[in-house]
C-alpha cells in the first residue's frame, strides 16, 4: 500500500429540469468523465454550501438544496487513469437542488471543462463515474418528498 493515506468529503448536488439532469465533465486529467456538479468540502465550511458553491464555479448556475438525499463511501486502491496504487477515501454527501439562477456555462482552468443537461433517458450511455447513477438511484427513490425529485418519464 501507498505510504500516504487521504480522505476527502465532498458534497454534490443532483438538479434534475423538464427530464434532464445536470452535469459536469471531468476534465482530461480526471478521465474526461461526466459526474455530478459538486467538489471538496473546505475546512469549516458546511457541505450543503459547499454543493452550492461548486455547483456555482462549475456551471455558472445558482443552486438551492431542497434535502439530503445520500452519503456514499468510497475506498480507491488504485488510480483508475494511471493504474498507480493509492489509499484514497472519499466520503461523497449527495443533495437534491433546483437551479434558481444564473447562466450555464463551463468552468475555466478547473477540474472540470464542459457543463450541460443531460437527458436522464440518456444517461446509461453516457461515461459516467459511479456517483452518478447513485445519485440518480437516490434521486429517483426520494420521490415525491423533494422538490423535483423522482421518477422521470424514459429514466429506467
Amino acid at each position: 500500500m501507498p505510504a500516504s493515506r487521504v480522505q476527502r468529503v465532498a458534497a454534490y448536488v443532483v438538479c434534475v429540469e423538464d427530464g434532464q439532469v445536470l452535469l459536469s465533465r471531468l476534465t482530461p486529467r480526471f478521465g474526461s468523465r461526466w459526474t455530478l456538479p459538486g467538489g471538496g468540502v473546505e475546512h469549516t465550511e458546511h457541505p450543503a454550501d459547499a454543493a452550492v458553491r461548486e455547483a456555482a464555479e462549475e456551471s455558472g448556475l445558482e443552486v438551492r438544496i431542497d434535502g439530503l438525499l445520500t452519503v456514499d463511501s468510497l475506498h480507491l486502491v488504485r488510480d483508475h487513469i494511471t493504474g498507480a496504487e493509492m489509499d484514497h477515501h472519499a466520503i461523497r454527501i449527495v443533495y437534491a437542488g433546483t437551479v434558481v439562477g444564473g447562466t450555464l456555462r463551463n468552468e475555466v482552468d478547473g477540474s472540470s471543462d464542459t457543463a450541460a443537461w443531460v437527458p436522464v433517458a440518456a444517461l446509461d450511455g453516457l461515461d459516467q463515474v459511479s456517483l452518478v447513477k447513485i445519485g440518480m438511484d437516490a434521486w429517483r427513490a426520494a420521490g415525491p418528498d423533494l422538490p423535483g425529485a423522482g421518477v422521470v418519464e424514459g429514466a429506467g
